[in-house]
């Protein structure tokens, strides 16, 4: 199965959001182009070839149907001087909300922006003449509409987003420029989170030339704040190229040295979830603390990949060796290796009415759950949207994790992959809203081969720690195995799916018990493949535990039902702080990474198929057996076949 990784047409991006350490947000008024100079220079020594920067849309529309000229004439200046330097810009329109304080145009009167027929022709005026007086500019290198316009503009209905986006973009194109565009919502859609504020990706597609999400993710586990870029990456794909548009951390909330880690793991996860660019937050700190935004919002001012005075920082010299190992592996030539192994996303996550909102937005937590446990097994997983399930594009091995909301129809399809081969995975989860709690499964006996006996209304009682006991082999876990599933997670979701023995001549068996001996794993044959079902949600139990990627043990069942599958990874190591995934390059070289989810040194045994060997792209250093990564470190190296 493939696993997206479209590109931008002749580029990869690799820059950060940009404003001048003389000024922040009010540089235009001030301009100093030679701080400017020194700045993108900075950036450009350590590889670093784009910066998005922001048009502040109370100087450069001071009246309706005006564009200021004196600020016009200022960011002409910063084109000449970013063509100079060699770093190209991605100019952004209407920027009315930064860093924690919304600027109004002075005019605007309380006029909504997306459905006021006058705003929405200002806008359009000033994005037009914006792109007709700086589109020739060999500087420019795309546009972006906004800036996380919903936390300026508010929210709207999904209809109006796409009245104002068909505006917007329509705008730059009467402008002349046929450069990429994007909105820079951030992509916080309810496709990526089943929270509605009124942006869509899918109503996007024939708008925009990219996706751009913004990362900052806050949690209570190291992995899932490391990898939450990598997920929303992974769940913006819906054709267009992604560019993770903003990620970064301050100094105020993370040292120097965890913001390396930080930015290490979000920019090699994001790569091997599909992402072609990367636009850090933000290029330099400030020293600007008696002037709004960081006035009130100080810890706003350390975003920086450079001191104000243009000193680097930890965050700047890791997006220069990730530079490197772009370059080292040619990456505009590459595309993700394909995988056996896909995890599919309910499509209640943003579709279908009546769905109670706590069971939607639950579904991304368990979902990233997943994606951690089957990276952690080497498995490199497809995330695959319920909807777009392509009946003739079967994985081998198909996880559904932790499910209460799945349509009839996905039913049906998964049983015939089942019959025809693949190996389907299903764990029962009640939900946590309490609404109709339990899976709402078409047939639940027939899809775990056996008689259920739950009660309407009532849980079956879970136990501070589920410990499942093998009393069979499964893959590479033999019979005798113990796996341990802490509980947490909400009262209502405290809850298993209570069954009666299956009937010998079913074709269903019980692969292991929980202690007090109901059946917790089964699997069912089905023609050529099986499906299994797990009776309790043990993907929702570590996404509710915190750290819970200390000690999880979702990864070894993954592995185990790999095995089975015969979905087992070609390249794996002995160690679960280890990820292995990669990259394979149109020429035919494959790539792997090797990524240590932990704050330990790991040595970790590496296994590779017969008569090939790993070599370090960088230094060229042998790894076919053993690979030492530092603490959150990454190590790329080229799978070659043995001379």
């Amino acid at each position: 199965m493939a696993r997206p990784s479209p590109r931008l047409a002749g580029a990869t991006w690799l820059g950060a959001n940009y404003w001048s350490a003389a000024g922040g947000p009010f540089m235009w008024r001030d301009y100093d182009d030679a701080v400017v100079r020194r700045e993108l220079r900075v950036l450009r020594e350590h590889g670093l070839e784009l910066t998005r920067s922001f048009l502040f849309w109370p100087d450069f529309q001071p009246a309706p149907d005006v564009v200021d000229d004196a600020f016009c004439g200022r960011y002409q200046r910063f084109l000449d001087t970013c063509a100079d330097e060699g770093v190209r810009t991605i100019p952004t329109f209407l920027v009315g909300h930064m860093s924690g304080e919304d600027w109004d145009v002075a005019w605007r009167h309380g006029r909504d922006l997306y459905t006021d027929g006058f705003m929405l022709g200002q806008q359009a005026f000033f994005i037009a003449e914006t792109v007709r007086r700086f589109g020739s500019s060999p500087a420019i290198a795309g546009w972006l509409i906004s800036n996380e316009f919903t936390n300026y503009a508010g929210t709207a209905e999904p209809d109006d987003v796409r009245a104002w986006a068909i505006v917007c973009t329509q705008a730059v194109r009467a402008g002349g420029s046929s450069l990429p565009v994007s909105l820079g919502d951030g992509a916080w859609t309810k496709e990526l989170y089943g929270t509605d504020n009124g942006f869509r990706l899918r109503r996007q597609l024939d708008l925009v030339d990219f996706a751009g999400p913004h990362s900052y993710p806050m949690g209570n586990d190291q992995a899932r704040v490391h990898w939450a870029a990598a997920l929303a990456c992974e769940l913006s794909h819906f054709g267009p190229p992604v560019v993770l548009e903003e990620f970064g951390v301050p100094n105020a909330l993370s040292s120097e040295a965890n913001a390396a880690h930080f930015y290490r793991q979000a920019l090699h996860s994001s790569l091997l979830a599909g992402a072609t660019g990367w636009i850090a937050w933000n290029n330099t700190d400030f020293d600007l603390t008696a002037q709004d935004p960081y006035r009130h919002h100080p810890f706003e001012l350390g975003f920086g990949l450079t001191l104000p005075d243009g000193t680097p920082k930890a965050p700047l010299r890791e997006l220069a060796a990730f530079r490197s190992v772009l370059d080292a592996v040619d990456v505009a030539g590459c595309r993700r290796t394909d995988t056996a192994t896909a995890i599919v996303l309910p499509s209640y996550l943003d579709l279908h009415p009546r769905i109670p909102d706590a069971d939607r937005r639950c579904i991304t937590p368990i979902t990233e759950h997943a994606y951690l446990a089957a990276k952690v097994a080497d498995l490199a997983p497809a995330v695959v949207r319920e909807e777009s399930l392509d009946p003739g594009e079967r994985p081998r091995l198909v996880l559904v994790p932790s499910n209460k909301l799945l349509t009839a129809p996905a039913f049906d399809l998964l049983e015939d992959w089942a019959r025809a081969g693949s190996h389907v995975y299903l764990s029962w989860f009640a939900g946590v809203s309490g609404a109709h709690r339990g899976s709402w499964w078409p047939d639940v006996d027939g899809v775990t081969g056996a008689r259920h006996t739950l009660r309407y209304g009532l849980r079956e009682e879970v136990d501070d720690v589920v410990e499942w006991r093998f009393e069979a082999g499964l893959g590479d876990l033999a019979a005798g195995t113990t796996l341990a599933f802490p509980f947490a997670g909400t009262d209502q979701a405290r809850a298993m799916l209570p069954l009666a023995e299956p009937s010998p001549d079913a074709g269903t068996v019980v692969l292991a018990r929980d202690q007090r001996g109901r059946p917790a794993l089964l699997r069912r044959t089905v023609g050529d493949g099986a499906v299994y079902v797990g009776t309790y949600p043990v993907e929702y139990f570590g996404s509710a535990r915190p750290d819970a990627h200390r000690d999880d043990v979702v990864h070894r069942l993954y592995r185990a039902l790999a095995h089975a599958a015969g979905a087992a990874p070609a390249v794996t190591v002995d160690d679960a702080r280890v990820v292995v995934d990669g990259l394979t390059h149109e020429s035919g070289r494959r790539y792997v990474w090797l990524v240590n989810l932990s704050a330990d040194e790991v040595t970790a045994g590496c296994r590779v198929p017969a008569g090939h060997r790993l070599t370090s792209v960088l230094d060229r250093a042998d790894l076919t057996t053993k690979v030492t990564l530092p603490s959150f470190g990454v190590v790329v190296a080229e799978l070659v076949a043995s001379s």
